[in-house]
């Protein structure tokens, strides 16, 4: 067995899993195998569940019914989305939480030799067992290959005596994930490895992966990496609670959501079609029963007046079968496929030459120094720049939410702003209320407006707002932007709590969007493929806006299917 090539006996089967938490179902008898070797991306909604399989199939949680078959004799290596260590461990400790299964491999391994003097041949078979498997996943260079993940994660020369309590989230997330990675396991399980990693670290763990020829379950958002590294993509179904399996990568997913959609919107027209023909038959028999006499006039014989109520009762029986056949019809209705997002400018009210908006030298505290910044009717910024540089400092001054400690703000137009962590501040009631607020007319009224954008169920419109999660409330903020016009569209980190298929469509959205745009964004195929200028902020001051090429590492997006 080579290092991280599955053996003959790897398994990972779920057969009719169901998990909850407390009263809430979040897998409802789930079925599915990943078979050895293969790579599967697994993406879906905030909360519905992604992170949970991967704890089924690492044996941290089992199922509440069903069964979880994982058999892997070269070992599995689980990331968590956090480090599960007291605060007070050390950078060693969580080290050797990661390599646990070589580490216990190697003590097995000593214990056996103190004994080879006398041993009989099956402990002579148990020791060279030991070892194979040892040698096989190279365990005298795991420490090594520590090092080298750190360094190639932007961690180099870590001092393993550091107690966690001094490292950032991020940077404990970067240990966890080279420590994972050294442990050489013929079984990945990653839950988001990319959070907190630079365009660099990226690209070598994505090199990294797709050299490993083990069995690879990864839980992202990065569409860029599973286009790179996956061969299969698993979809967890928040509203179905189950998992659909889609081969040929991203690619092959995009394909199928396509497919599903055309099948969607000519199943829709066969129920229109044939919704109209029913009436239009309804209509014409009914025209034509009217037209028949009930009986004959009293001169003519009883055989004429005969024939007239055969005629009357055959007309009757189609009128009722075609009434009959349209209220089945609208018992099991075939509604349109969603709305394609899209964001809307008012009509225009300045010229092309005209400015929108006009910050000359805005300071706010030590958070953001900018000497100009001039914005057009159909520009389009891309903000970039370290954590804590101002980018959202920036954007809530060009949103009018945040006055300047100096400069001058001109020309706040009609805004959009999404936020990064949320604006949400509609307390209390439903989703649909709150979809409604400071909107004319009864919540009710708005109900169908919603519902065709398609980012909701109607049995989710009375969900109260508080037991939202994450990526829902994500999606409210996105249904009130998109419903509402603005001159000047302001996005912070946008598809944060967003499946990678609704990313694509707010990409779609934005390409058509005809206002100005200002985002500023982690994600790297919206960065890889931005027209437009670019902004980078650094510690409290700005370069000023300019054209730039496209990173050569990052190519453009694929045609969509």
């Amino acid at each position: 067995m080579r290092i991280g090539h599955p053996s003959p006996g790897t398994q990972l089967v779920l057969s009719g899993v169901t998990a909850r938490y407390d009263d809430k179902v979040v897998l409802n008898e789930v079925s599915l195998t990943v078979k050895p070797g293969e790579k599967a991306g697994v993406i879906g909604d905030n909360g519905s569940g992604k992170s949970t399989l991967l704890r089924l199939l690492s044996g941290r949680r089992r199922p509440d019914n069903g069964s979880v078959t994982v058999t892997a004799p070269g070992g599995i290596g689980y990331l968590a989305q956090t480090l599960d260590l007291p605060a007070t461990a050390l950078a060693g400790d969580a080290i050797d939480v990661a390599l646990a299964d070589l580490r216990d491999l190697e003590r097995r391994i000593r214990r056996a030799e103190l004994g080879l003097s006398d041993a009989t041949p099956a402990e002579l078979a148990h020791y060279a067992a030991l070892v194979a498997r040892f040698e096989a996943r190279e365990g005298y260079r795991a420490d090594t290959r520590v090092e080298i993940a750190l360094a190639a994660l932007g961690l180099p020369g870590l001092d393993r005596d550091l107690p966690l309590d001094l490292l950032s989230g991020g940077q404990r997330a970067r240990l966890a994930l080279a420590a994972t990675l050294a442990a050489a396991p013929e079984v990945l399980l990653l839950d988001e490895p990319t959070n907190d990693l630079d365009d660099q670290a990226v690209a070598w763990l994505e090199n990294h992966l797709r050299a490993f020829s083990g069995t690879l379950v990864v839980v992202t958002h990065d569409r860029l990496f599973l286009e790179r590294v996956t061969s299969t993509v698993v979809e967890v179904d928040h509203d179905l609670r189950t998992v659909r399996r889609h081969g040929d990568g991203y690619r092959g997913f995009l394909a199928a959501k396509a497919a599903a959609r055309a099948r969607w919107a000519r199943e829709h027209e066969e129920w229109r079609t044939e919704v109209t023909r029913q009436e239009e038959l309804a209509e014409s028999q009914a025209r034509r029963l009217a037209a028949i006499p009930r009986k004959a006039p009293a001169a003519f014989s009883g055989a004429g007046a005969f024939r007239a109520r055969s005629r009357a009762h055959g007309a009757m029986s189609r009128v009722r079968g075609a009434r009959e056949r349209l209220r089945r019809l609208h018992l099991h209705p075939v509604p349109p496929p969603p709305q394609p997002l899209r964001f809307s400018a008012p009509l225009a009210t300045t010229g092309a030459g005209d400015l929108l908006v006009e910050l000359t030298d805005v300071r706010v505290g030590e958070r953001l120094h900018l000497e100009s910044l001039r914005l057009r009717p159909g520009a389009r910024l891309l903000v970039t720049g370290p954590n804590g540089a101002g980018k959202t400092t920036l954007l809530r001054v060009l949103a009018g939410e945040l006055a300047p400690d100096s400069g001058t703000v001109r020309g706040v137009p009609r805004v959009g702003h999404l936020r990064q962590h949320g604006g949400l501040t509609y307390e209390g009631g439903t989703l649909l209320e709150a979809f409604a607020a400071g909107r004319p007319g009864d919540p009710a009224e708005h109900a169908d407006a919603l519902l065709a954008l398609g980012l909701f169920r109607a049995a989710q419109l009375a969900s109260p707002v508080d037991a939202l999660s994450p990526g829902l409330r994500r999606r409210l903020e996105l249904a009130r932007m998109v419903s509402e016009p603005a001159d000047l569209l302001l996005l912070d980190e946008p598809t944060n709590h967003l499946s990678p298929d609704l990313m694509d469509d707010l990409e779609d959205a934005l390409a058509a969007y005809e206002g100005a745009l200002v985002i500023v964004t982690h994600d790297r195929r919206i960065r890889a493929g931005f027209a437009g200028s670019r902004l980078e902020l650094r510690a409290g001051r700005a370069e000023r806006p300019g054209r730039r090429p496209r990173p050569a590492a990052l190519p453009a997006a694929p045609a969509r299917p």
